[in-house]
């Protein structure tokens, strides 16, 4: 005699799964419309989490979402090409209770997650073609070594003052400092002991291999704004005041495109131009810019507006009426604002920007 077997069949319906990722694990919850179904771990891999789904709740239409880390999109890309409803979100847009907050563990996040999910609570950040995302690693690689380069300057020089060398004495121009007759004075000092001279070489190979790295990656993206991808946009971004070619490919590489933000106090949000606000009652109180932001854009824009307040005549007149009444450094933030108006006009409108000489 057989045995009936009955077919489960989940068309129609919305299957939601949540999850907690880290390196070597997920933590995954599974709900199926409103109710809880299960919450296991499971290893790293996008694809054994779509063939549970699809084991378990055949015909469903699958909707994931996972917090946005130190994993980039690599898991949404992937689930997206087997037909998931893929989402990453910002973890500081999930809604919390204050029992998820003081008692956080892998187990509540990803049932927060999931139930955020299937109640529609959440909204996806925006996500960049894989080629935008390996371009815009390129620029961030780039500032990284920036960064580490200077911190080996500062290395080098603390060496010098720490054995009694003076950089002014030997080179009072601090515009010389770091050129090739510079270096070759670094590696002529005469210290007592061998193992100091072992110490400042060690330190003048690591500066020479990151502006070697440095000078490569920068012919990198200087070729990169030349495809026809980025030449015309970056041709009309130099066009503002301020706005250089690595500043051009950065905001190009990170916004992707500028149609994502229907006005100009959304993009101000996003970048992290806005100031941060607290209300009570009929009490309201304005504050210094928010902290939630995009540093990288935010901080491009800001040493831009200062390059661009030299260079525009109306940017200038603008900064110094604002310098009237408040700090420069918050003055230059208004002025930030108007240098981004300008970035978003070229390139909407696909057009150069004109200064304006009063």
């Amino acid at each position: 005699m057989n045995a009936q077997v009955t077919q489960i069949d989940f068309t129609g319906q919305n299957i939601y799964a949540g999850f907690d990722v880290h390196l070597k694990s997920w933590k995954v919850t599974i709900m199926a419309e409103s109710s809880v179904y299960k919450t296991f771990t499971q290893p790293p891999k996008p694809e054994i989490l779509y063939n549970y789904l699809r084991r378990n709740f055949p015909g469903g239409t699958y909707h994931t979402a996972y917090e946005a880390g130190y994993c980039g999109y690599w898991i949404h890309y992937k689930l997206t090409s087997y037909g998931v409803n893929s989402m990453v979100v910002n973890p500081a847009d999930i809604p919390t209770t204050y029992k998820e907050r003081v008692q956080k563990e892998d187990k509540r996040d990803s049932r927060k997650i999931a139930r955020s999910l299937s109640s529609g609570e959440l909204t996806p950040i925006y996500i960049p073609s894989v080629q935008t995302q390996e371009d815009r690693t390129l620029l961030r690689t780039r500032a990284m070594l920036i960064k580490d380069l200077t911190r080996i300057k500062h290395r080098i020089k603390s060496f010098l003052y720490y054995y009694g060398f003076s950089v002014e004495e030997a080179f009072p121009q601090s515009q010389s400092h770091w050129s090739n007759r510079f270096i070759s004075w670094l590696e002529g000092l005469e210290l007592s002991g061998e193992s100091g001279k072992q110490s400042l070489h060690a330190l003048i190979d690591e500066f020479k291999h990151l502006r070697t790295s440095t000078l490569e990656i920068t012919r990198q993206i200087r070729h990169l704004s030349q495809t026809d991808t980025y030449n015309g946009r970056v041709e009309l971004l130099r066009t503002v005041p301020g706005i250089g070619l690595i500043t051009a490919m950065t905001f190009l590489t990170e916004l992707e495109t500028i149609n994502r933000f229907s006005s100009l106090d959304k993009l101000c949000s996003y970048i992290g131009l806005v100031p941060s606000t607290r209300s009570s009652g009929d009490k309201e109180k304005t504050g210094d810019i928010t902290p939630r932001g995009h540093d990288t854009l935010r901080t491009a824009l800001i040493e831009s507006s200062w390059i661009a307040i030299r260079n525009d005549p109306s940017l200038m007149k603008s900064f110094l009426a604002y310098q009237n009444r408040m700090e420069p450094n918050k003055a230059i933030i208004r002025i930030a604002k108007k240098l981004l108006s300008r970035i978003r006009f070229v390139l909407q409108n696909n057009e150069p920007y004109k200064c304006m000489i009063p």
